[in-house]
């Protein structure tokens, strides 16, 4: 058997959902911590990454490796412009969301979690219902 000490990316399964004014990310990354999750916001994609945590120290003997938790990464194509920079993240049970509020044009962003506890991070672009810039109109 291998040790999960070298382990490749995985390509984490993902849902994306649109209403008028947001495009909401949802995708399991089980086993981390808040600093562990990146988002990168880019023109036309989504990326989420969440570093590799947690790898066996010690001797042990491994029976059965079948998950690690990490690295896991995932680019998804944007239906339309977004604003990164104003974007809402959590993690909370193993699953980041990503909620990005509707544009004319995308705003790139690097986007990392505060930690609310060790296993529950947000990231807050803004509040309210409205997810509109002040002054602009939907």
């Amino acid at each position: 058997m291998e040790s999960g000490q070298d382990v490749g990316m995985q390509q984490i399964p993902a849902n994306v959902y649109r209403s008028e004014e947001r495009v909401t990310i949802s995708a399991p990354m089980p086993g981390l911590e808040p600093q562990n999750v990146r988002i990168e916001v880019r023109e036309g994609s989504v990326v989420l990454h969440g570093d590799l945590r947690g790898a066996l120290k010690g001797d042990k003997e491994i029976l059965l490796d079948e998950w690690t938790p990490g690295p896991y990464h995932r680019e998804i194509d944007l239906p339309q412009g977004v604003d990164g920079e104003r974007a809402n993240v959590t993690y909370n049970n193993g699953v980041v969301v990503v909620s990005l509020p509707v544009a004319a044009t995308t705003t790139t962003a690097s986007l990392t979690l505060e930690t609310v506890s060790p296993t529950k991070g947000e990231r807050v672009g803004n509040t309210g219902r409205s997810a509109q810039p002040p002054g602009e109109t939907g």
